[in-house]
């Protein structure tokens, strides 16, 4: 299996048999996306050591800041007007904030994962 898709899947990157999540989270209803302790098929931790996915942090500052690029763009594509495209802008992050919490996290793990961890 390639890097992104393991990522995508969202399975665990050593045997890819268990969803790295256990519920994906809502922005509407303000719950974030909650993950599983250890894979239940080969046990391998999701949870590496504390304070493993403040790098993730950069990823989906990464992620955002493409996302509000895009939009803005597209604002600037189509003539929309600058408070039309911030209030689109600001809506897009926040919509897309459960996914890019999840996506930065799992590419996180899966760049960091070696076939020797075993913990």
């Amino acid at each position: 299996m390639s890097y992104v898709s393991k990522v995508l899947d969202g399975t665990c990157p050593k045997c890819g048999g268990t969803k790295v999540f256990k519920a994906k989270g809502n922005p509407f209803l303000f719950k974030m996306p909650v993950m599983n302790e250890r894979c239940s098929k080969c046990n391998y931790s999701f949870h590496r050591e504390p304070g493993f996915y403040f790098g993730g942090m950069y990823m989906s500052y990464a992620l955002t800041v493409a996302e509000m690029v895009a939009v803005f763009v597209l604002g600037l594509l189509f003539n929309v007007g600058f408070l039309s495209i911030f209030l689109a802008v600001v809506l897009v992050v926040l919509l897309l904030s459960t996914f890019n919490y999840r996506m930065s996290r799992l590419m996180w793990l899966n760049l960091f994962f070696k076939e020797e961890d075993e913990l």
